[in-house]
């Protein structure tokens, strides 16, 4: 394995690790001693948590809210293992462990850090979806609706991410309404809209961006690198330069925003006086790959 494939295999682990850490920290020390609850499973752990303690009156020796959302996302995790492989499942594993371990082992304060409720769910989300952001963005998953979310999206075309987060979001603070009050639901919706915010200014996987390349390079060696490399089809044709009369080639292809780094880097290697025209958030159907 090259010396260069091992250390950004290795960043990626801990970055998809600092990212679970972000996201528990958060939880833990913003919102959780509000009384405030995370959407998806993990919201579903926080209400168990509550059930057992404020009304049935257990006495837990850990936050239960991470075993909880671990046990719920076994089932999740099989469904990972059948649709989308053994390397998601792993990281995906690694990736709940880890973050049902911060959640039960960060101490919450006793006292909310801020007492302002609406600044603590700005600080909350802003950190929060850092977290959830960086953790996708490397790979990684922290289980839930994240691999429903990929599962969905891969199995059909037009599947929407944000349909499912609104149906579980529904059930979990219907479920918040009627165990605790209005106030909580209300200012718990706050906190996941500026969650989902700060996640898609991280994870830019869903963000199409078309690109227009202008090179001089006439050997074909550019297109078929993108194609190979980014396995992206391109489409290209002659052009000439208006003050120059030169001939040179215009190279047209649809990527993630996510993978632009990359396709930088192609560019760079055939031809390091090519120039971009970067076209952002496009609605691509069809025989459009997305890549999660």
């Amino acid at each position: 394995m090259p010396a260069r494939f091992s250390r950004s295999e290795a960043e990626k682990f801990f970055g998809s690790i600092a990212g679970v850490f972000l996201f528990a920290a958060s939880i833990k020390i913003f919102i959780t001693p509000v009384k405030l609850y995370n959407g998806g499973i993990v919201g579903m752990g926080q209400i168990i948590q509550a059930v057992l303690t404020d009304i049935l009156g257990f006495r837990l020796p850990f936050d239960f809210t991470g075993a909880a959302s671990f046990l719920i996302n076994i089932p999740l995790m099989l469904l990972a293992y059948r649709s989308m492989g053994r390397g998601f499942l792993l990281r995906t594993v690694i990736c709940v462990a880890c973050q049902s371990m911060f959640l039960s082992f960060i101490p919450a304060p006793s006292q909310p850090v801020i007492g302002d409720t609406l600044t603590a769910c700005l600080i909350g989300g802003i950190i929060s979806g850092f977290g959830v952001g960086l953790t996708l963005k490397c790979g990684g998953s922290g289980g839930g609706l994240d691999v429903l979310g990929v599962y969905f999206t891969k199995k059909k075309q037009n599947f929407s991410v944000g349909r499912l987060t609104i149906l579980v979001n529904t059930f979990v603070y219907g479920i918040c309404a009627i165990l605790f009050d209005l106030e909580t639901v209300v200012y718990s919706l706050i906190f996941t809209g500026i969650q989902a915010l700060s996640i898609d200014r991280v994870h830019s996987q869903n963000i199409n961006v078309e690109v227009m390349i202008f090179t001089k390079t006439e050997d074909g060696a550019l297109q078929k690198a993108i194609i190979h490399e980014l396995e992206r089809g391109v489409t290209y044709w002659q052009g000439y330069g208006g003050y120059t009369d030169q001939p040179g080639r215009i190279l047209c292809v649809v990527v993630s925003k996510y993978e632009m780094p990359h396709l930088k880097k192609i560019v760079a290697r055939h031809d390091p006086k090519a120039f971009f025209m970067i076209k952002e958030g496009l609605q691509v159907s069809d025989n459009f790959v997305k890549r999660l």
